[in-house]
C-alpha cells in the first residue's frame, strides 16, 4: 500500500533527502563491517535477516489465501470451486537455489566476507580467522566479491557455501570443516593444551576484540584513516567519500557504542578500557614465550585466532596513535613476532592483496598477452610475407629467363641470314 508520503509530488530539497538517505543506507553495510568486530553476528543483520524471512513468508503464501482475505461477503467455498474449475492449471513453483554460488565447483569453498583494505586483508577478525585457517588448512577457496551485499541465514559474515551447502559462524565454519576434510589443526594438542587454548581464544573473541571496538567507536576518523578505508570502493558506490565518511562515522559511532555498552566495557573511561587490553596482550606474551607458536613449531587454531585479532591492532597507519599498538610494540614484541611470522606463511600475496585489494590474489590468473607475443606474432607474419614475395619473385626471373632462351635462338637465324645476303651481294 502507498503511503501518504509517496503520493506526495517531488517538492524542492527532496532530492537532496534522496542522496543523504542513499549515503546512509550505503554506509551502513560498511558499519557492519566495523562492528563485526565484536562478534560474527553483523550489526543490522536482524534486520536484514527480519527482511529476507517476511519476503519469504509473502513467497510462500498459498495461492488463494490473498485473495479470500480481501473479500467482503459471499459463500467462500462456491466462488473457489468456480474458480478452480474455469482457471487453467498454474505453473508449479521454481525451487530457488539455497546457495548463491550455484555454479559452484566440488569441494570448492566459497568464502563470503568483507572487502579488502590497504593495511590488512579484512578489519574484520573474525573473516581474518577463517580465511587464515582455510590456508593453513591448504583447503580449495574461493572469495566471493558480493560488496557487502550478501548475509547468512544468521545474519552474518563471514559464511562460506561448501557442495551447495551454507555453514556460518567462523567457529562452526572452521570446525565443520575440519571434520569433513580431516584438517584439525589441534590434533597433536593434549587435553591441558586443547584447555588453555579454549580459555585464550574466549578471552581474545570475548573480550580484547571489545577492547578494539571500543576504540574504534570512539575514533572513528582515526579508524579509517588508521587502515585507509575507502568507503566508495569497499561499497562499490559513486556516492562522494566525504558524504559517506560523514554517515560512516555517525551511524558506526551510535551503533558501536550501543554494542560496547550492552557488552559492559561501554560504562568504562576510555583509560580503563586499554588497560584492559593490556592485560589481555601480557598474558598471550607470556604464553607464547620465546615459542615460535603458541604449543610449539607448528600453528595451531589459538595462533589462527591470535594473529586475526593481532593484526587488528598491529597493522594501523603509523601516524595514527593507538595505544595498544604501543604497548605490544614496546612490551610485548614476541607477539609482533608472532603475527609476522603467521602473515609469512599464510599470506605470501599480502603486498598484492594490500596494493590491488584483490580477494582473490591466491588464485593464479591467467597470463595476459604480452607486447612480446604480438610482436614475435608480426615477426612470423612478416618473414611469411618475405617469403611469398620472394617466390613470386623467383617465379618472375624463372619466366624472364625462359624468354631470354626464346628469343636467342630467333636472334642468331637473323644473324646468320643477314651475313648470307652481304656474302651474295
Amino acid at each position: 500500500m502507498a503511503t501518504e508520503t509517496e503520493n506526495k509530488p517531488v517538492v524542492a530539497g527532496e532530492e537532496e533527502k534522496k542522496v543523504e538517505q542513499q549515503a546512509a543506507a550505503a554506509t551502513a553495510t560498511t558499519v557492519e563491517a566495523a562492528t563485526t568486530a565484536a562478534g560474527d553476528k553483523a550489526a543490522g543483520g536482524e534486520a536484514v535477516a527480519g527482511g529476507d524471512t517476511a519476503d519469504k513468508k509473502a513467497e510462500e503464501k498459498p495461492a488463494g489465501e490473498s485473495a479470500a482475505a480481501g473479500g467482503e461477503g459471499g459463500d467462500g467455498a462456491t466462488s473457489s470451486d468456480a474458480t478452480a474449475a474455469t482457471a487453467p492449471a498454474k505453473k508449479e513453483k521454481e525451487v530457488k537455489p539455497t546457495v548463491h554460488k550455484v555454479n559452484f565447483e566440488k569441494d570448492v569453498v566459497y568464502l563470503y566476507q568483507f572487502t579488502r583494505t590497504p593495511m590488512l586483508p579484512s578489519i574484520s577478525p573474525f573473516c581474518l580467522k577463517v580465511e587464515t585457517w582455510l590456508r593453513l588448512a591448504g583447503l580449495k577457496y574461493e572469495n566471493i566479491d558480493h560488496k557487502l551485499k550478501l548475509r547468512s541465514k544468521k545474519g552474518q559474515l563471514p559464511f562460506v557455501e561448501v557442495n551447495g551447502e551454507e555453514i556460518a559462524d567462523s567457529t562452526i565454519i572452521m570446525q565443520e570443516l575440519a571434520t569433513r576434510y580431516d584438517k584439525d589443526l589441534d590434533a597433536a594438542l593434549t587435553q591441558e593444551q586443547r584447555n588453555i587454548a579454549h580459555a585464550m581464544i574466549s578471552m581474545l573473541e570475548n573480550h580484547l576484540v571489545w577492547v578494539v571496538l571500543s576504540w574504534r567507536s570512539k575514533n572513528t576518523e582515526q579508524m579509517l584513516k588508521g587502515y585507509k578505508i575507502n568507503l566508495q570502493h569497499a561499497l562499490g558506490s559513486r556516492l562522494p567519500n566525504a558524504l559517506l565518511n560523514f554517515f560512516f562515522k555517525f551511524q558506526f559511532s551510535r551503533k558501536g557504542a550501543k554494542k560496547v555498552k550492552a557488552q559492559g566495557l561501554g560504562v568504562h573511561k576510555p583509560e580503563e578500557v586499554e588497560e584492559f587490553g593490556r592485560k589481555d596482550l601480557k598474558v598471550l606474551s607470556e604464553l607464547l614465550a620465546d615459542k615460535p607458536f603458541f604449543f610449539g613449531d607448528e600453528p595451531t587454531t589459538l595462533d589462527c585466532v591470535a594473529f586475526s585479532v593481532l593484526a587488528q591492532i598491529h597493522f594501523i597507519l603509523d601516524e595514527v596513535k593507538y595505544g595498544l599498538k604501543e604497548f605490544m610494540q614496546e612490551n610485548c614484541p614476541n607477539l609482533v613476532g608472532h603475527v609476522s611470522r603467521i602473515k609469512e606463511r599464510c599470506f605470501p600475496d599480502w603486498e598484492d592483496i594490500c596494493t590491488k585489494l584483490d580477494l582473490n590474489a591466491h588464485i593464479p590468473k591467467p597470463e595476459p598477452e604480452t607486447k612480446e607475443n604480438k610482436e614475435g606474432a608480426d615477426t612470423e607474419k612478416t618473414a611469411e610475407q618475405d617469403k611469398n614475395e620472394s617466390e613470386k619473385e623467383l617465379e618472375k626471373d624463372n619466366s624472364n629467363e625462359k624468354s631470354e632462351k626464346k628469343e636467342e635462338p630467333e636472334k642468331v637465324v637473323e644473324e646468320n641470314k643477314e651475313k648470307e645476303e652481304a656474302a651474295a651481294k
